[in-house]
């Protein structure tokens, strides 16, 4: 061991003071607080938790980084459960905790009840699932910005798919009345009607959570629908194609975004086979893509869920949108959204005047062999 001298001695204690100085007379700089707002429970959590866990890794590597405008980043995970009355309660709470932007909601309908909160408080609100066409194209909410494309051309794909692929003219119309699936159905219904190729045999909103939906299955077949297009979520849908099939009814079943999720297909089981619905693009050869998806699978142990990769772009783009800006001022941070494109899992996007995202859209799945495969 060598000696340590006087001067070492005196070197090392000023050192030391200087530091204890410093520390007590500088303070961390406030962090960015990102509000994390969806369902985190409940029969649609699979919707809601993949975009914990894309915020998660975004605001990680960020944070490692040196986070934003030299500040870090925080998370405020709330749980709405994809309720219109709970989201608004969860919006409450966000803001009084000062959160700087929202990611989320998860869900058209608690979506639309929160957003009236958030923009009386010019919170910037950036969904990566919410698809009803209102939302950006009513003008109502400057503040909302979306990472997913709206259900008119979502309906668009389903009609054009279930008319010109399929060549199916009598068709069926479910919805489960709420914002997304009632105005997903009332788009298809439109495409439909004026399209001129096809008979609507048959067009009703079935109630959530019913046990049982056979009287409205026993219409389908008294119709005579060849294929079914439906608006809603994947726990009645689910119900629904079961119980079609157990009726040996081979009536083709089509939906949205809100069906197209693995949950579907473990509810269902071999009754999800040939099964179609819309999701966002397959751009599952992308680097960046490739790089969220295998960081989601070592820090998780498993693979993403619905709408990860529109989570992990909208995390990406909100706090671009800050750094760019240069702060967290409502209107600089809007116009930053609006003029800034940025490289995501998705791709290159930006946002159009609407708060629509600019390259994204969708493409038609189908079940195989018990997992969704994009119909070339």
């Amino acid at each position: 061991m060598k000696d340590i001298s006087g001067k070492s001695i005196i070197v090392a204690v000023t050192l030391l003071l200087m530091a204890v100085t410093l520390s007590c007379t500088t303070k961390d700089p406030e962090t960015i607080r990102l509000g994390v707002a969806g369902s985190h429970s409940g029969d649609l959590a699979s919707y809601g938790i993949p975009t914990v866990k894309a915020a998660e890794l975004v605001v990680r590597d960020i944070n490692e980084k040196g986070g934003v405008l030299g500040r870090k980043v925080e998370l405020l995970v709330e749980d709405d459960v994809c309720k219109p009355e709970i989201a608004t309660n969860t919006a409450t709470k966000l803001i009084s905790e000062n959160v700087h932007a929202v990611l989320g909601h998860i869900c058209s309908g608690a979506t639309k009840a929160a957003l009236g909160i958030y923009k009386a408080s010019k919170v910037i609100t950036i969904s990566p699932s919410a698809t009803n066409p209102a939302l950006t194209q009513s003008g109502d909410y400057p503040n909302f910005f979306r990472t997913i494309a709206s259900d008119d051309a979502q309906a668009k794909l389903q009609v054009d798919f279930t008319l010109n692929v399929l060549q199916i003219k009598k068709i069926a119309i479910l919805h489960d009345k709420g914002d997304y699936g009632k105005g997903l159905a009332e788009f298809s219904k439109s495409y439909l009607e004026s399209s001129g190729k096809a008979d609507i045999v048959f067009y009703e909103g079935i109630t959530p959570g019913a046990v049982d939906y056979s009287a409205v299955i026993q219409k389908i077949k008294t119709a005579g629908a060849k294929a079914v297009i439906y608006g809603g979520y994947h726990p009645e849908a689910s119900k629904i194609v079961m119980l079609m099939r157990k009726k040996k009814m081979d009536t083709v079943f089509v939906s949205g975004d809100g069906v197209k999720d693995n949950t579907f297909i473990k509810v269902a089981g071999e009754y999800a086979e040939g099964v179609y619905a819309t999701g966002p693009q397959d751009v599952s050869k992308n680097p960046l893509y490739i790089k969220a998806a295998d960081d989601h699978k070592t820090a998780n142990n498993s693979d993403p869920g619905a709408f990860f990769f529109n989570a992990y772009a909208a995390a990406q783009a909100i706090l671009n949108a800050f750094e760019k800006a240069g702060s967290t001022e409502y209107n600089a941070v809007s116009k930053a959204l609006k003029s800034e494109f940025i490289e995501t899992p998705l791709g290159n996007i930006s946002f159009d005047k609407s708060g629509d995202a600019i390259g994204v859209g969708f493409s038609m799945y189908k079940v195989q062999n018990r997992e969704y495969r994009e119909v070339k």
